[in-house]
């Protein structure tokens, strides 16, 4: 698994990643941007803590690699719902790097949802990343 950090925000669907081809990076990949905080899992019986999981702050797919540079950009896509629904037709759009969308995900504070230089970055294989809630 390869782990990187945000070297700079781009514009509000594209970040840039301090790792590029010499660190086995290559087009297509996935990468988790984390939040610093984890979540404890606790048993519900005993209290104890079972394990911490990684908080998402949101998912990028790599579009363009050099060999000390990747860029990722969002790639799910937010369909609107409810009354802008109605007025407006069914409507999509990209998944901002600010992860303040209408979606239901980990209870970040707004302000440490923010995807910011320096955060980390880690590859993931499949479909779902597990520190994610994926209801809209």
């Amino acid at each position: 698994m390869i782990e990187a950090k945000v070297a700079r925000v781009l514009n509000t669907t594209d970040v840039a990643l301090n790792k590029g081809s010499d660190a086995g990076v290559e087009v297509g990949m996935r990468f988790a941007i984390l939040s610093d905080k984890g979540e404890d899992i606790r048993d519900p019986d005993t209290k104890e803590v079972l394990d911490s999981i990684q908080i998402a702050k949101t998912l990028v797919k790599i579009v363009s690699v050099t060999p000390r540079l990747s860029v990722g950009r969002t790639f799910r896509t937010i369909e609107s719902v409810g009354f802008n629904r109605m007025l407006f037709g069914e409507t999509k759009r990209h998944e901002s790097l600010r992860s303040d969308e209408s979606r239901v995900q980990q209870e970040l504070d707004p302000n440490e949802s923010l995807v910011k230089v320096g955060d980390k970055a880690v590859q993931y294989v499949g479909e779902r990343f597990p520190g994610i809630v994926y209801e809209f």
